[in-house]
């Protein structure tokens, strides 16, 4: 049984990741911290403050999620041991398969937990806010616009993430003009941070009589959900307040009173907009936690001296900015073009499937 030779050989490898693992994950402070919450929800005066209370407990759920997955990976590793130990004893070819398809199942779960201990920036754990934008193209772009919110959304469904859309202007002919969103859920920022950036696509456009290829372009945008307690100076000054009606697909009114708010802070030119909320004053009370969230990240790369990475690795939502490719036509293909990663299988990545790109590039780092 050469192949179960193999996987024994193997074996002491993963052993090794296993034990790199919990060290990158620091196991031991994290199971010191989760005693210490236990402590915590006992004390009596917790939820006098509702919000302290409910962030304790997410904390209790993100230290119980990350130790319980490196428990399960332990205990797969046992589980092959024995099974290579009864096929050697049995002399039973037939577990070969299974053992092969447990030790691959193993090294996939252990790469995707190491590639967990990459989100340690500050705002990683956040959830995160997505600004999409047509850029060149015109309705072709719109259209383009509106497959790469279909994408992020089926993504985000892929890993149990809620998305919430903020604002959307979707245009009379086709598409989306520009969305708003909020992803929800542990290492949302983390993981979408570097979708920033000019994404293209290349097809034969269905708005095109004569069946013409296309090129059409559109950013993505994306900042940490902050705290609620988290506050920025912002000069009332500094910003221009618009209100205008929300409105639904297709153009059509869903109330009758100008309850959307845009906000643009001056010195900066950040625009951001909210229509999602019932009232005005809420929709301004979103919109400027979105505002607030841009600026923190902009005096983040300021001081990282990385203020290019903001105004993108886009600087103009057209060709050559482009961070990555998505060709329907002549052939199919994906490329991101900052890691060289690319799949043959566009539709794939169309329905949601991008985790190849984002931890090749989280890889990077």
């Amino acid at each position: 049984m050469l192949e179960l030779d193999q996987i024994k050989y193997d074996m002491s490898s993963v052993k090794q990741s296993l034990s790199e693992l919990e060290d990158s994950l620091g196991a031991e402070d994290l199971r010191k911290r989760l005693s210490a919450i236990e402590t915590e929800l006992h004390r009596e005066d917790l939820w006098n403050d509702p919000a302290a209370g409910q962030k304790i407990m997410q904390e209790k759920k993100s230290v119980e999620r990350k130790l319980g997955a490196l428990e399960k990976l332990e205990n797969s590793y046992d589980d092959i041991e024995i099974m290579i130990q009864l096929a050697e004893e049995e002399d039973d070819g037939d577990m070969v398969e299974e053992i092969k398809e447990s030790f691959s199942s193993l090294r996939n779960d252990i790469e995707d937990l190491k590639l967990e201990t990459l989100l340690n920036g500050e705002y990683d754990v956040n959830n995160a806010i997505m600004q999409l934008h047509a850029g060149a193209g015109g309705v072709d772009a719109q259209d383009w616009n509106g497959m790469l919110f279909r994408l992020y959304s089926r993504w985000a469904e892929r890993k149990g993430y809620k998305l919430e859309i903020l604002d959307m202007q979707r245009d009379d002919e086709a598409g989306i003009k520009s969305v708003t969103m909020l992803v929800k859920g542990e290492n949302a920022y983390g993981y979408l941070k570097n979708e920033n950036g000019v994404h293209r696509i290349v097809r034969i456009s269905p708005f095109d009589s004569n069946a013409r290829r296309h090129t059409s372009f559109a950013s993505v945008d994306v900042t940490p959900e902050l705290d609620e307690n988290t506050t920025v100076d912002i000069n009332p000054d500094d910003l221009r307040v618009d209100t205008y009606r929300s409105s639904g697909a297709g153009g059509q009114h869903v109330n009758t009173t100008d309850s959307a708010v845009r906000i643009t802070h001056l010195p900066t030119n950040i625009v951001v907009s909210c229509q999602n909320e019932r009232s005005q004053h809420q929709n301004r009370e979103v919109a400027m936690r979105i505002l607030m969230s841009k600026l923190i990240e902009l005096k983040e790369r300021e001081h990282k001296e990385r203020i290019e990475e903001l105004k993108g690795d886009y600087g103009q939502i057209t060709w050559g900015n482009q961070i990555r490719s998505y060709v329907f036509q002549p052939y199919t293909m994906v490329k991101d073009h900052r890691t060289n990663a690319e799949v043959g299988d566009v539709q794939r990545v169309m329905d949601g499937d991008i985790d190849y790109f984002i931890n090749e590039k989280l890889k990077q780092k």
